[in-house]
């Protein structure tokens, strides 16, 4: 499986692709030997990274796969809806999937999202504004919701209703 890494303020970001569709997007706290990309999704892939942590990109276009169960599938889906810069808590999330008993399935979901910062699991914290639950660390889930809400003019990082 093609792969490569790409520096980020939060750590070195390791992309794979798999039959032409990133498949997984990591951070990691050890230093890698920087790749220059060699397939064209892999390119794409690093420099729409590069743009976001610019704060010149708020979207990404990319091809994405990942593995998971329907329901994986489906919270991953919600959290593409989430807009650049805005939170959600992971009740908000279980409600906008008609499933607010589901919380803790949804959440553990989140966590299993393969492709950290496209699929923004990190714009999802708890009903109290706290910052709960980040595979790659809550300083990395602090960052980048700071990071996003400075590139919008807000503030602070608040809940937003």
């Amino acid at each position: 499986m093609p792969f490569t890494y790409c520096k980020t303020p939060v750590g070195v970001a390791r992309i794979t692709e798999e039959d032409n569709f990133i498949t997984s997007i990591s951070i990691r706290d050890e230093e890698f030997e920087i790749s220059i990309p060699e397939s064209p999704v892999l390119k794409m892939a690093t420099q729409q990274l590069d743009e976001y942590f610019e704060g010149k990109r708020k979207e990404f276009d990319l091809p994405i796969k990942q593995s998971g169960s329907d329901f994986q599938q489906k919270v991953w889906q919600q959290l593409l809806k989430i807009e650049y810069g805005k939170t959600i808590s992971y009740l908000q999330q279980s409600k906008l999937m008609n499933n607010p008993l589901g919380i803790r399935a949804i959440a553990a979901a989140n966590g299993k999202n393969n492709l950290w910062i496209v699929v923004p699991c990190h714009r999802v914290i708890g009903s109290n504004g706290s910052l709960t639950g980040y595979a790659g660390g809550l300083w990395r889930k602090k960052w980048l919701l700071e990071h996003e809400a400075s590139i919008m003019g807000i503030g602070q990082t608040t809940l937003n209703f």
